[in-house]
């Protein structure tokens, strides 16, 4: 059985446009200050542009250094959602306000797709371990076995001691759907406390663009083409002050005797979601609106997703299939522009059809 396991991440790739600089505005670099680590798993990127706030870079590494020992899962099982985890069935866990405001944002976001999101998917992506050395695909028997322990209303929040408990042995909380935004929006946190103007968080893909760029204008924001390696770009669009999210098929997936298996997993049958789609971004003002989104939004197809983005204020959304149809939200039609010519622009009629 050939197995191979292919991380193959959807980024964005943020361009300057042509703008002349505004009158007032504090003395911005054109080469900013830049600092790559890796985080979590991921490529993390943070880029400064006004001069002599270098050290507002460092600030927001320790801050992001912090949450992740906190919210993320870790080999040594010391974090605190392992912690949370490890006593499911056993006794509540009292967390710092960071963790609990995340968990109870998890549960807001899984409700209100009706359970397409769920954060106590802990135990069927543990099973499949996409994107790890490990990976497998597991047998239904595996599957059978894990499914009834995912469920985010079981999960019991005290918000008097700040406790979290998983009533159900087994039962594990998978924050990986929310962290990276929730932390973007921190390091942003960071940034306006410390003066800074103009700057670029990246996490792995997960971008947020601080105000205007160097030139005086908005941004110019690439979306990635999920067919290809980093850097390719279909489409692009302007923005300032506001964060793109991206959940793909070509992201991180399985692939077993030619089969790819991607990593967006269903909490009902326990294997990847099938549809028509190879990618989602979620353009919103909040990154963790945009990752608590875009993972439903996905599941939920081109016509259920962008309905599904109508419920939420200020929150756009493109949608790739896998067809290379490319189909926007009604308020980034005048913004978005395609330039790869080998995709189309598409749109659904009053019944969902093309």
């Amino acid at each position: 059985m050939k197995k191979t396991v292919f991380f193959i991440g959807l980024i964005f790739i943020l361009l300057l446009s042509a703008c002349s600089n505004k009158e007032g505005q504090v003395e911005l670099l054109d080469q900013p200050y830049s600092k790559t680590e890796f985080l979590m798993g991921t490529v993390v990127t943070l880029k400064v542009y006004d001069k002599g706030k270098e050290q507002a870079i460092d600030k927001s590494f320790d801050r992001i250094k912090t949450l992740a020992a906190e919210i993320t899962t870790s080999d040594a099982g010391k974090s605190e959602i392992d912690k949370v985890n490890q006593n499911a069935g056993i006794k509540p866990v009292e967390v710092t306000p960071d963790m609990f405001y995340l968990v109870k944002e998890g549960i807001r976001y899984s409700k209100a797709s009706l359970g397409d999101f769920d954060i106590t998917v802990g135990p069927l992506t543990d099973l499949w371990h996409i994107g790890f050395p490990d990976a497998k695909k597991p047998t239904d028997a595996e599957i059978k076995q894990v499914l009834p322990l995912i469920d985010y209303k079981k999960v019991e929040m005290d918000e008097a001691n700040q406790t979290i408990y998983l009533p159900e042995k087994g039962m594990a909380l998978d924050l990986g759907g929310i962290a990276k935004g929730y932390i973007a929006d921190e390091v942003n946190k960071v940034m306006k406390k410390q003066g800074v103007t103009s700057a670029i968080i990246d996490l792995g893909g997960n971008i947020f663009v601080r105000g205007d760029n160097p030139k005086g204008g908005d941004w110019t924001i690439g979306i990635q083409n999920p067919f290809e390696a980093r850097g390719k770009s279909i489409g692009k669009l302007p923005g300032s002050d506001v964060s793109v999210v991206t959940s793909g098929i070509y992201e991180r997936y399985l692939e077993l005797d030619g089969v790819k298996y991607h990593h967006i997993l269903s909490p009902f049958t326990g294997y990847p979601f099938n549809n028509e789609l190879a990618g989602v971004s979620i353009v919103s003002k909040k990154s963790i609106d945009g990752d608590g989104l875009s993972t439903a939004v996905f599941i939920k197809g081109v016509k259920g997703g962008m309905d599904y983005v109508d419920t939420f204020p200020d929150v756009e959304a493109i949608f790739v299939t896998k067809d290379k149809k490319v189909y926007v939200t009604d308020g980034l039609k005048d913004q978005f522009k395609l330039t790869d010519k080998s995709f189309k622009m598409a749109e659904l009629d009053e019944k969902g059809a093309e």
